[in-house]
């Protein structure tokens, strides 16, 4: 069985009467791992567990192998950091700074430099390595970011929102810097977003979080074609009708938007359209549905808030 990467067993943490994170356990071999939830689910407090930088209020994490409360340090020396807000120093230049984190991490003063130059070109900032960071913009920030985090070649990299504030056009540049940097042998990423589309074609592992607390965690393939086995429905007509002749035939559906959502057995269509003739109402639209980071992760949200009762 392959190692893993990171081990996280039954963690939680507060900040005083407020839990940030609660019970979660997960444990990820290297590779990808897209870590998901929409604000305040909780995915930056365990960046920073993770990092040694909080002490979990329960459980324990292992990094490497190493527990992050015993040796962060340890840690921290394989590790780059993307934080999601600026940590940079406005009055340095590019090249400045990467190299300034570069010998942050260890490395010698022109070994620093040298991989400074590398990584800002690799980023897409060759043409402007000497200018100051503070007159950078948001996408030039980002990317000097990445820059520093990767400047001493870490196995792994802590990824907190690096596609957060970018246009459209350099968000895929970003996630095209990811995809080439994430197929280099030995690298492992931890993507933290609440960007769900972010995290596909990707990330082979995932991690989805929602109010602190874990929702699914493995392999993303398997966990998408466990979600994908549902059939969608559209109707034109009485929705309420159609839903009632489904049940009375043993169908259960659920509504998303304007479409059902439902199993069907073998030969399941031509129950669809024997409810529909009953009903009077138009099937308009009737295909198996495709599985999505953001369907797995509403259909698990739901799937928390109602869980089944004996």
């Amino acid at each position: 069985m392959e190692s893993a990467l990171v081990e996280i067993d039954e963690v939680s943490k507060s900040f005083g009467v407020h839990p940030a994170l609660t019970g979660v356990s997960a444990r990820l071999r290297p590779g990808t791992i897209g870590l998901v939830g929409p604000n305040g689910a909780g995915k930056t407090t365990l960046l920073r567990l993770l990092l040694g930088l909080l002490p979990p209020s329960a459980g324990r994490l292992r990094v490497f192998g190493r527990d992050t409360l015993a040796d962060p340090l340890a840690i921290r020396e394989r590790v780059g950091y993307m934080p999601e807000h600026d940590c940079l120093i406005p009055s340095m230049t590019g090249i400045g700074f990467v190299a300034f984190m570069g010998r942050l991490s260890g490395l010698p003063r022109e070994v620093a430099l040298s991989r400074a130059h590398d990584v800002i070109q690799f980023v897409g900032l060759h043409e402007e390595r000497y200018r100051r960071i503070q007159e950078y913009s948001v996408g030039m920030r980002q990317r000097i970011k990445l820059a520093q985090a990767i400047v001493h070649d870490p196995p792994l990299c802590l990824l907190d929102e690096p596609t957060a504030g970018l246009d459209p056009s350099g968000r895929a540049e970003m996630l095209g810097l990811l995809r080439t940097l994430s197929a280099i042998p030995g690298r492992s990423f931890l993507l933290s977003t609440h960007l769900l589309p972010d995290i596909e074609g990707l990330c082979d592992q995932i991690v989805l979080l929602n109010a602190g607390r874990l929702l699914a965690s493995g392999p993303l393939g398997p966990l998408l074609a466990e979600h994908g086995g549902e059939t969608v429905v559209r109707i034109k007509g009485d929705g309420a009708a159609f839903e009632a002749a489904l049940s009375a035939r043993g169908l259960a559906a659920r509504r998303r938007r304007d479409e059902l959502r439902l199993v069907l057995p073998p030969e399941g269509d031509r129950t669809i359209f024997e409810a529909a003739r009953e009903t009077g109402t138009q099937v308009r639209y009737l295909d198996r549905a495709v599985a999505s980071v953001e369907e797995l992760f509403l259909a698990r949200v739901e799937a928390a808030a109602h869980p089944e009762t004996p």
